[in-house]
């Protein structure tokens, strides 16, 4: 296959496999970021934010369990093999999650609000993608990496399972999968969710999603000639790379990220069509506009300085147990929360 299809367009179908599921999770299973925050924040109901718990979970015990079995080259991932910064993660996080709310999406909920007919997301998802072409290779690249050096690469896995393995002699296959089944019991300990089957159902989807596409970039990283990266999703410079991809297609190549981009809007139109959600929507306030705009640049910078957005720290990371994906999703969630605050209450000291 990898020498009749070329190993970019192998990674490419792998990541639009994996980007269908998560945008068919995002329509039909309401999986989202914003609104899983949101509700717990003003709507009073943490079941989404239980199916995001779910989801990590269920993903760390796929991924460690493929790991154990020589299937995932963990280690290869830049979440383990790079050195992370703490202040860059916290500050990348908390910008990241200010936009965030400022938006009224993720660059993944962007997507496939996008697939579903939202107009408004097509601004968001270009203003955000050249923002983090911007921030990571662009006239912001000297910037950031003056005020957050690059990290070496670093002596030893980045991760709390390695860590521990390190600590203990204990495989690590088998401390990600305790860790992960730790998670999955936090998630269904009330039954707020083990009372939705459905929502649980798409939970499992989501860290399926994750879990394949470590698997089959592995493959490909193993078997193939191109030398390509070991990623999972992540919806912040990928779309930018999309955008570039679609401008010079003649000179470039499909690559994995490429694919996941396409395969959540595909997702997401699938989704929306099963629901007879799909309907054209565009801003018809200057100031909404303007928010948005503001919100989806935040986003392309913050995910770049954090080195990953709320899927690729939230999930991709978190499935590898990688160090920096507690403290980033605490920062992104922080900031969201301060968004939000700042849209729905404006700062006002509570009476």
């Amino acid at each position: 296959m990898l020498d009749a299809w070329g190993d970019g367009n192998v990674a490419a179908l792998a990541g639009a496999f994996g980007g269908i599921l998560l945008g068919l999770a995002a329509r039909l299973g309401r999986f989202c970021t914003l609104g899983a925050i949101e509700d717990v924040v003003y709507g009073g109901s943490d079941l989404r934010i239980r199916m995001w718990v779910l989801a990590i979970g269920a993903a760390i015990v796929g991924s460690f369990g493929l790991i154990g079995l020589g299937l995932i080259s963990a280690e290869q991932s830049f979440y383990l093999a790079q050195s992370w910064s703490p202040i860059a993660t916290i500050v990348g996080g908390l910008v990241f999650g200010y936009g965030m709310a400022m938006a009224g999406n993720c660059g993944y909920g962007a997507v496939a609000r996008l697939g579903g007919g939202d107009l408004r997301s097509f601004v968001i998802v270009v203003v955000m993608g050249i923002s983090a072409y911007a921030t990571l290779s662009g006239p912001g690249a000297a910037l950031r990496i003056a005020v957050f050096p690059t990290q070496a690469n670093a002596d030893s896995p980045q991760g709390i399972a390695h860590l521990l393995s390190g600590l203990t002699n204990a495989p690590v296959s088998a401390i990600g999968i305790l860790i992960g089944l730790l998670i999955i019991g936090i998630a269904l300990w009330t039954p707020t969710l083990r009372s939705k089957p459905k929502e649980a159902f798409w939970s499992v989807i989501v860290a399926f999603a994750i879990v394949s596409a470590w698997a089959s970039t592995s493959w490909i990283a193993e078997n193939g000639f191109d030398g390509t990266s070991v990623v999972s999703h992540t919806f912040a410079a990928p779309v930018g790379e999309t955008i570039f991809y679609i401008m010079t297609s003649s000179g470039q190549t499909l690559s994995f990220a490429i694919g996941s981009v396409a395969g959540v809007w595909v997702g997401a139109f699938i989704g929306s069509l099963i629901k007879g959600h799909f309907r054209w929507e565009a801003c018809e306030d200057p100031r909404e506009l303007r928010r948005q705009i503001i919100g989806a640049a935040m986003m392309g910078v913050g995910a770049v300085v954090a080195l990953g957005c709320s899927i690729g720290q939230g999930l991709s990371a978190f499935s590898l147990l990688a160090f920096s994906a507690p403290l980033a999703f605490a920062s992104i969630a922080a900031g969201c929360w301060i968004g939000l605050r700042h849209l729905i209450e404006g700062f006002l000291p509570a009476e």
